[in-house]
């Protein structure tokens, strides 16, 4: 039976979904799960719900708790990232309220803009060193990461480590489900290719039974309606661009330059755009945090779990039984986009089995979405630099590259900023020079 160490356990929603996925599959019922976790009280807590899920499953994992992360790597056939270094507080918090001061918004701020490049700034070196345990006590190990910034983060270890790694998200596949919903066909029956960057990915193709679904969508688009409504950003770009992004309007809507302007309520109100919905998300998660703690404290009831739509599940059954299965992952691009830029960090669908991931060749994007792909290659490819050189010179020039910020700032203020922001941050960000 494989090891699987989960790093950042203490991220109980992910925990809970993804031991669930793992044990409903009767050839990993038991498999050795290590849980790790910085923090001893949420690492007990993901103790116990992993436990209780393995008990509504009926399956006989061995489960154990670590503080210590190189114990809890040692051996490991797979390693789930999914810690979130400097947390709500202090870390996520001052994403949101340094650039405020400068007038400028975010929504997720967890990807792109001014948010996610400080994300990445304190994540990457962590896994970095957590690569680097990895390459003593498990080289052969499948780093599967689901942490943001993804493209900046997975980019910089696929570049900086020798581990196998792989970034994952699940935006292509909720986007999946909402468009069948939308164009009232099986999601079963949905055919489709997606590729581009995390977060920015696009629907090449949509064909139902054969029949191009495109103008169908677009009439949509057109038409308005409840669907437009309860996804405005992304079927604004589908009118402009051509092609429907693989995720939602409140994430797109702080990628591009069009829709969070300083002194422009009437567009954050035309386009429904969520300003601060990351900081609303936290909240929410400690209070259900807090809930589900006591839940577990006080029952000793098995906890339901159903099977979600994540794919570490699946890739860790189709390498242990050799049975072919199809994701959407995040690799270096060697190829399989060939209008943009080769190395960076791509978003494709992988071929998985007991060999490996292998990336397929998805060819040429339509040119304006390679041209608005990389606007955010840009700025993750100065960002992973600026990580692995240590050259702070490259935060700057990443954000007067990106797009939004670079729409809202004057070089000045996005300099004034970038020091706020180190300065604010402090040891969470290793030195740079």
């Amino acid at each position: 039976m494989p090891k699987i160490t989960m790093i950042g356990a203490g991220s109980v929603v992910f925990a809970k979904t993804l031991s669930g996925d793992i044990l409903s599959f009767p050839e990993l019922a038991e498999s050795e799960i290590a849980l790790m976790d910085i923090d001893p009280e949420r690492l007990k807590i993901a103790e116990i719900m992993v436990n209780r899920v393995a008990e509504y499953l009926g399956a006989s994992p061995k489960i154990k708790a670590y503080s210590d992360r190189k114990a809890a790597l040692e051996g490991a056939d797979y390693v789930i990232n999914m810690i979130q270094v400097g947390g709500y507080e202090p870390c996520t918090v001052t994403d949101f309220e340094v650039p405020k001061k400068y007038g400028l918004k975010q929504t997720i701020a967890d990807t792109l803009g001014i948010g996610g490049i400080f994300r990445a700034l304190r994540t990457a070196p962590v896994m970095l060193d957590m690569c680097r345990d990895m390459e003593e006590v498990c080289p052969n190990t499948w780093f599967l990461n689901y942490v943001n910034p993804m493209a900046m983060n997975t980019g910089t270890v696929l570049k900086g480590s020798r581990i196998n790694t792989v970034g994952l998200c699940h935006g292509i596949q909720y986007s999946i489900g909402w468009l069948a919903k939308i164009l009232g066909v099986p999601k079963n029956e949905l055919k489709y290719q997606v590729a581009g960057v995390n977060h920015m990915s696009y629907f090449l193709k949509l064909e139902h039974k054969g029949v191009d679904l495109y103008p169908k969508l677009k009439q949509i688009a057109e038409e308005g309606g409840e669907y437009v409504r309860r996804d405005p950003v992304r079927f604004e770009m589908l009118r402009r661009f051509g092609y429907f992004g693989g995720e939602s309007s409140e994430h797109t809507a702080e990628y591009v330059p069009y829709f969070i302007r300083r002194d422009r309520e009437d567009l954050l109100e035309r386009f429904d755009v969520p300003i601060d919905e990351y900081i609303k998300r936290c909240i929410e998660e400690i209070e259900w945090w807090n809930g589900i703690r006591n839940e577990l404290l006080t029952s000793k009831e098995p906890l339901e779990t159903q099977r979600s739509i994540e794919f570490a599940s699946y890739i860790i059954h189709s390498m242990e039984t050799d049975t072919p299965t199809v994701i959407f992952g995040n690799v270096l691009n060697r190829g399989s986009i060939t209008n943009l830029p080769d190395r960076c960090c791509v978003e494709v669908p992988c071929l998985v089995n007991r060999s490996g991931i292998a990336p397929t060749i998805v060819g040429d994007l339509p040119p304006q979405i390679a041209a608005l792909v990389r606007t955010q290659v840009n700025v993750q490819e100065l960002v992973i630099e600026a990580i692995l050189t240590g050259k702070k010179e490259h935060v700057y020039h990443a954000a007067m590259l990106d797009p939004h910020t670079s729409a809202e700032l004057t070089v000045d203020e996005i300099y004034s900023l970038v020091d706020d922001l180190f300065k604010a941050h402090g040891d969470w960000i290793p030195p740079m020079s």
